[in-house]
């Protein structure tokens, strides 16, 4: 059933793209979502580390040139660099009481990219629509 899921998300946020004109956060982004629906820390916890990552490269392109694959690689990287730090630095101290899991390791930075090509609400709630929408059709399913 999950690779219909990734199928059915795919389709999803393709049609949405196409529709309204708002990338729901990457291709694959909904679906891991509606794959993580019952687990809401994950999706908050990746969210939160999208908007950390959106700031920095904010941060960045006042400072360097960033645009195109560029950027996209800036953010992919810092994903992958933050997921990394939460699991082998942060999470192992005892003073952390919750799991900071997220969802993946590139994920976090495909919505980053998304959210500084078209802004933050848009693309969290494109995110929700198609996640919704997908995990409903997969339910019918």
């Amino acid at each position: 059933m999950i690779i219909e899921l990734f199928l059915i998300g795919l389709i999803v946020g393709f049609l949405f793209y196409e529709f309204v004109g708002i990338s729901p956060g990457g291709v694959v982004a909904p679906a891991y979502f509606a794959l993580f629906i019952f687990q809401p820390e994950k999706i908050l916890v990746t969210l939160v580390l999208s908007l950390i990552i959106f700031y920095i490269m904010k941060f960045l392109s006042s400072r360097l040139i960033l645009f195109g694959r560029r950027k996209l690689l800036i953010a992919l990287v810092l994903g992958f660099l933050l997921k990394l730090a939460i699991d082998f630095l942060i999470q192992p101290l005892p003073v952390i009481k919750i799991d900071l899991q997220s969802i993946g390791y590139i994920i976090p930075g495909l919505i980053a990219h998304e959210m500084s090509r078209q802004k933050v609400f848009p693309t969290i709630f494109s995110i929700a629509i198609v996640t919704l929408i997908t995990y409903l059709i997969a339910l019918m399913l």
